[in-house]
């Protein structure tokens, strides 16, 4: 199989994940902004990762928090430490993101995080020139039910990219998901964080490294 263009997931993939403890602290000093100090510590997990709407409107009602304006303090708050973590060298490139440089295909991002994360991770690197698309969810809770495997975002890059054949790259089951939603093959990449990790789903490659698609692409 030859692709024309190859969208790649963002955290995980192309940059370090964030640690969950950073985002953690981000969601609870939310949760103090608005007041609230003895807050269950589930909860705080629940609005840190993964949450859905149904989540934000249970748990804000808990606390007595207006839904929309407590997720999109939530969203600035980590969308801050994120770009704190860029900025310290703890949330840096991967070494072989520079294989990328002379692969002869469209290039695209899609990511579950804030668009305003996947925008400084992009200029502060200074690799934005690379993609020709660059997709994240806007910092509503709405955007929560676009996030992958909903082939949302993943759809508006292909159709910028006028992909032919294309190929989503990622870190987690939802990427592999997202692609089949979008009728296009998949790439799981082992980073260290999934080196022995079982998939419950079948992607169309399994890769090592960046590099690999030289290989895959040609």
């Amino acid at each position: 199989m030859t692709y024309d263009t190859v969208v790649f997931d963002n955290d995980g993939v192309l940059v370090e994940r964030t640690s969950f403890e950073v985002l953690r602290d981000a969601t609870h000093e939310t949760f103090s902004q608005f007041g609230v100090t003895d807050m269950d510590a589930d909860h705080v997990d629940d609005m840190t990762v993964g949450a859905t709407p149904a989540d934000v409107e249970y748990i804000c009602g808990q606390y007595d928090l207006v839904p929309d304006k407590f997720w999109r303090a939530r969203e600035d708050a980590l969308a801050a430490v994120q770009k704190d973590e860029v900025r310290a060298g703890r949330k840096t490139l991967y070494d072989d993101i520079d294989t990328l440089a002379t692969l002869d295909v469209s290039m695209g991002i899609v990511s579950s995080n804030q668009q305003e994360t996947v925008d400084f991770v992009l200029d502060y690197n200074d690799i934005r020139h690379r993609f020709g698309a660059a997709y994240g969810r806007e910092p509503t809770i709405e955007s929560l039910n676009l996030r992958k495997p909903n082939s949302h975002y993943l759809d508006r890059a292909l159709a910028d990219l006028d992909a032919d054949s294309a190929l989503f790259v990622g870190d987690n089951e939802s990427d592999i998901r997202a692609a089949e939603n979008a009728g296009i093959d998949s790439a799981f990449i082992r980073r260290p964080h999934r080196t022995n990790w079982e998939l419950n789903v079948w992607p169309t490659w399994d890769i090592q490294s960046l590099e690999d698609l030289h290989r895959i692409c040609s």
